[in-house]
C-alpha cells in the first residue's frame, strides 16, 4: 500500500504574485494582468504582500489546533448546524460518489456583525457556533476572517480589471456575502491508508475564490491540464488562492477551476486555514454579463445562492437530513 503521489512542481506553472500595487493603487493593471494571465492556466496562484499581519495568522492557528485538540464531546456541543457552521468531524464530507469520506475534520464559520448578530436567511447562512470553554476563539477566528476577506474584495477587483469590468463589478452584490471560512485539520496519514484515501479527495471548489493560508507541512496536490497530479507547496510569507466553480463558470470556462486534493503523508498534523469567498445569495452568475449579451454561455445563469445549496447537498453527508 502507498500513497497517491504527485510530482515536483515546475514553479512557474503557480506564479507568485505580488498584491502590493494592487492593494496600494500604485500599479493595479499590472497585479491584473498576471491575475488574468494565471486564472487561465491552472487556476493557482500564490500571493504575497497579501496585508494580514503574521500575528493574526499566528493567533487563529493556535485557537484552532487548541480546538481540534479537545474532546468530541466538547466540539459535539457546536456539532454543524444545517446552516453549515460548527464542527464537522472526520468522515462528515465525501467529494464524489463511490469515494472514501475524508479524513479531514474542520470548524466552519461566516461573516457577522460587530454585535455577533447574523442575517438568518438563506440555507447556508446562520448563527456562528463558538464552543463555551474557548472563550478567545471567536475573536480571533473573526479577525482573520476580516483579514482574509478583504484579500478577497482585492484580488476581484484584480480580476475584474483584468476582464476589462469595472473594478468593482464581481463585488456590486457583495454586501451580505455567503462567504464562509473553516479550520481543516488533517491528521497523519498512514500509508497503509492506501492511495484511495484522502485527507480531502479530488475535487473543485464550489464557489467563486478560495484563499487558502497552508501551514508548512504541505500536501496540497493540484491536477494540470494533462491530468497529472502536481505538489503546491507551502512558500513562507504567502497565501494560496484558486478560482472556484462559480468564477470559472461566470467567466464561461475562460477561468479555470481546477481539481485538487490534501495527502498528509508527512507523518506530522496539519492545519489549513480556508477562506471561501461567496457574494450575496442573489447575485446572478451570467457570463453574458462579463462577455456582453450576444455571448453565447456554455451554462444557463443561475445565482450564487442556488447553486451552493446544490453543492452543498451533494458533498456533505449532514444535509441529507436537511434537505
Amino acid at each position: 500500500m502507498a500513497y497517491a503521489t504527485a510530482k515536483k512542481i515546475d514553479q512557474s506553472k503557480i506564479p507568485v504574485v505580488d498584491l502590493t500595487p494592487l492593494r496600494d493603487g500604485t500599479d493595479p493593471k499590472s497585479v491584473a494582468r498576471a491575475l488574468h494571465s494565471a486564472s487561465q492556466n491552472l487556476g493557482f496562484i500564490y500571493i504575497k504582500g497579501h496585508g494580514i499581519p503574521q500575528k493574526i495568522i499566528d493567533d487563529a492557528r493556535k485557537t484552532a489546533m487548541n480546538f481540534f485538540s479537545k474532546s468530541d464531546d466538547l466540539k459535539k456541543a457546536v456539532c454543524i448546524s444545517e446552516k453549515h457552521r460548527g464542527w464537522l468531524g472526520q468522515g462528515g464530507a465525501k467529494m464524489k460518489a463511490g469515494a472514501k469520506a475524508d479524513l479531514k475534520e474542520s470548524f466552519i464559520w461566516g461573516h457577522q456583525n460587530l454585535s455577533g448578530d447574523i442575517v438568518d436567511d438563506h440555507p447556508l447562512r446562520g448563527q456562528n457556533l463558538w464552543p463555551n470553554q474557548l472563550p478567545t476563539m471567536e475573536a480571533c477566528s473573526m479577525t482573520y476572517f476580516e483579514h482574509a476577506h478583504q484579500v478577497a474584495h482585492q484580488l476581484m477587483r484584480g480580476f475584474a480589471i483584468g476582464l476589462s469590468l469595472d473594478e468593482n463589478f464581481f463585488l456590486r452584490t457583495a454586501s451580505r456575502p455567503l462567504s464562509r471560512a473553516s479550520y481543516v485539520f488533517y491528521p497523519t496519514q498512514p500509508a497503509d491508508m492506501g492511495e484511495n484515501q484522502f485527507g480531502v479527495g479530488p475535487h473543485t471548489d464550489f464557489g467563486v475564490l478560495t484563499v487558502l493560508c497552508q501551514d508548512s507541512v504541505g500536501g496540497l496536490q493540484i491536477q494540470d491540464l494533462n491530468g497529472e497530479w502536481l505538489q503546491a507547496p507551502p512558500i513562507e510569507g504567502t497565501l494560496i488562492v484558486n478560482v472556484a466553480d462559480l468564477l470559472s463558470r461566470w467567466t464561461d470556462g475562460a477561468y479555470k477551476s481546477t481539481p485538487h486534493r490534501v495527502v498528509n503523508s508527512s507523518g506530522r498534523k496539519r492545519l489549513s486555514i480556508v477562506l471561501a469567498f461567496d457574494p450575496n445569495p442573489e447575485t446572478r452568475i451570467d457570463a453574458r454579463d462579463v462577455f456582453g449579451a450576444n455571448h453565447q454561455p456554455k451554462n444557463e445563469p443561475t445565482t450564487c445562492g442556488d447553486y451552493l445549496v446544490w453543492r452543498f447537498n451533494k458533498a456533505f453527508s449532514y444535509r441529507k437530513n436537511a434537505i
